[in-house]
């Protein structure tokens, strides 16, 4: 992929509210989602643009949408079916080719002057009169752990003298992870209960009492790969359809009890929150960069999981806050407080390694997979990405402006993910938001 004219930030839409400096959604990023207009029963695929949604079935209908990115009838009807499914995995399956296409599209008939603004008209729903729905039909998650500053805090926190594990610089770690429980952001998260450790009473299942969000970034799978067809690295981002905002839930309780020696299970598989948008690879072009420079005592990396166009820009930066809202704050009508702020372009682990690692076994793939950073954290702890690092395990709590503190989060707590990518020369584009509010489940 290179920049083209559906990056060019001079140029604006006839949709008014997508030419506002601070939109999330402006002609250059066009991401993709599902929305309900009753109560989830139906579900239709749209873009959206500033406050607005193109609804695709009905610009289909019309007769506009009619490019494919092989120019033949059968192409054709591949895209006429995604578009009216009520998920985007059709479309995801047809390959980062037809997603482009597509784009192109749709940066062609709502850009201004288009000749057709007043047929589109008619095919525009307003974001706040609909219910979104999970962008996919998500088969397999997969959980990395990709920052060298979560990992190294959070060894420490978990456990006193805790090191980085040994194998983190010579491979993106990762875990299977339980994809029925990934609901669509503002779903209310039911504190889980569960095993906290040796009990003399009886194996009791308590409410978790150190309940911890985790700010990740997730990467959803296009055209998958074959059984044992490996992926190489500059070929994975051909099978990447786009990325959405994460909270992969943690209750640290829990996992300190269960993870030895397999690893987490009921600590995480509770719940995982994402945002409805999916950003494309095509419109995050102008915000690539290269990855952080390995230092020369490092472990060398293993040549499958590097070349030098990845070396030149593989990573991406997007802009990530964490905003956390308490009962008190939503009572006197506050906004939430930003409490984290890292970048996801300081990754030790680009969303291009993991998906070639993953596969480096022969693992296949399918659209609609969804591969998870894990914790995004900066450099310095007032950017971790989760409580577990920011308080040191609840042991140096976090003090809030209105002078509140949490060591973990507490019942009616909410958290706000949003993120943003800006660059000079180009518009600034976002992701929505990933919500949800803390609920006791008794």
């Amino acid at each position: 992929m290179i920049l083209n004219e559906t990056h060019d930030g001079s140029i604006g839409t006839w949709v008014s509210s997508g030419n506002s400096a601070d939109t999330d959604f402006p002609l250059q990023n066009l991401p993709l989602g599902v929305y309900s207009q009753d109560d989830g029963r139906t579900r239709r695929v749209g873009v959206a643009i500033g406050d607005m949604i193109l609804d695709l079935a009905a610009t289909a209908d019309r007769g506009l949408l009619t490019r494919s990115p092989a120019g033949v009838a059968s192409a054709q009807a591949a895209l006429d079916r995604a578009l009216r499914a009520p998920t985007l995995n059709e479309l995801m399956a047809l390959g980062r080719g037809a997603a482009s296409a597509l784009r192109r599209s749709l940066f062609d008939l709502l850009r201004g002057g288009s000749p057709h603004q007043a047929v589109l008209q008619e095919c525009l729903v307003p974001i706040a009169a609909v219910a979104m729905q999970l962008p996919a039909r998500i088969g397999d998650f997969t959980d990395f752990y990709t920052s060298l500053h979560h990992a190294s805090r959070a060894a420490r926190a978990m456990r006193p003298g805790g090191e980085l594990a040994a194998n983190f610089r010579h491979l993106p770690i990762a875990y299977h992870g339980r994809a029925s429980s990934i609901v669509i952001s503002g779903t209310p998260c039911s504190r889980p209960h569960g095993l906290l450790g040796p009990d003399p009473a009886g194996a009791r299942y308590l409410p978790s009492q150190a309940l911890d969000f985790e700010l990740e970034v997730g990467a959803y799978v296009g055209s998958g790969n074959a059984l044992a067809a490996p992926v190489s690295l500059d070929d994975a981002e051909t099978h990447l359809f786009g990325v959405s905002l994460v909270n992969d839930w943690s209750a640290r309780d829990i996992q300190r009890w269960e993870a030895q020696p397999l690893g987490p299970f009921l600590s995480k598989s509770f719940m995982t929150s994402v945002s409805p948008w999916v950003v494309t690879l095509d419109a995050l072009e102008p915000f690539r960069l290269a990855p952080p420079t390995r230092k020369e005592d490092e472990p060398r990396i293993s040549p499958a999981l590097t070349s030098p166009g990845h070396a030149a820009r593989g990573a991406l930066r997007i802009g990530l806050q964490a905003g956390l809202e308490t009962a008190v704050m939503r009572q006197l009508g506050q906004s939430p407080e930003v409490i984290s702020r890292p970048d996801f372009a300081d990754q030790y682990w680009t969303l291009a390694q993991m998906l070639t690692h993953h596969t480096s076994n022969g693992c296949n793939l399918q659209p609609g997979d969804l591969l998870s950073s894990g914790t995004v954290s900066g450099r310095e702890i007032a950017d971790a990405g989760c409580l577990l690092e920011r308080t040191r395990n609840g042991a140096e709590p976090l003090r809030l402006a209105n002078g509140e503190t949490r060591s973990y989060l507490q019942d009616g707590d909410r958290l706000v993910y949003r993120g943003r990518c800006e660059h000079p020369g180009f518009a600034g584009i976002g992701f929505g938001v990933c919500e949800a509010r803390i609920v006791s489940r008794e």
